[in-house]
C-alpha cells in the first residue's frame, strides 16, 4: 500500500457497503468472516475483514459486538480529479442512489466542478475535476 486506505466498521453491513462500492468502482472484492478468522464477538457469517482493491480501495469490516460503527463527520473522501469527468458523473448518480445529495456535482464559481453526496452506507465523498483545457 503506498497511501493511507479508509478501513470501516459497518453496522452488520460489510457485505452489502462492500459489494456496492465494488459495483460502483470495479476492482477485486476480498472478503472474510468472522468464522473464517476465528472470531466469536459477532456472528458467524459477519465480515472479519475485507478489502476492495481497485481505482478507488478501501477496507472494512462488521463492527464486533459492542464496537462503534462508522459515523463520518467533519471529513469526506475525495475523488477529485481521480478519472475522467463523465466517469465521476456517473460514480457521483450511484453514489448518490440510496443516498442524499450534500451538492449537486455541477460548475462552480471558481472554475471548477465538483459536489458531495453522503451514500447510503453513510460515506460523505467528495467528487469533482477542473475544466477541460
Amino acid at each position: 500500500m503506498t497511501a493511507p486506505q479508509l478501513y470501516v466498521s459497518f453496522p452488520g453491513t460489510a457485505r452489502e457497503a462492500l459489494g456496492f462500492y465494488t459495483e460502483i468502482f470495479g476492482g477485486e472484492l476480498s472478503l472474510h468472516t468472522y468464522a473464517e478468522f476465528s472470531r466469536t464477538d459477532g456472528p458467524a457469517h459477519a465480515i472479519a475483514h475485507g478489502v476492495l482493491s481497485g481505482v478507488v480501495s478501501l477496507g472494512g469490516s462488521d463492527a464486533a459486538d459492542g464496537e462503534k460503527s462508522v459515523s463520518i463527520q467533519g471529513a469526506m473522501l475525495s475523488l477529485l480529479g481521480t478519472a475522467e469527468p463523465h466517469i465521476l458523473h456517473e460514480w457521483f448518480d450511484k453514489l448518490a442512489d440510496g443516498g442524499r445529495i450534500v451538492d449537486p456535482l455541477a460548475p462552480k464559481p471558481w472554475g471548477a466542478s465538483d459536489g458531495q453526496v453522503v451514500d447510503r452506507h453513510g460515506l460523505h465523498w467528495l467528487i469533482g475535476y477542473e475544466p477541460a483545457q
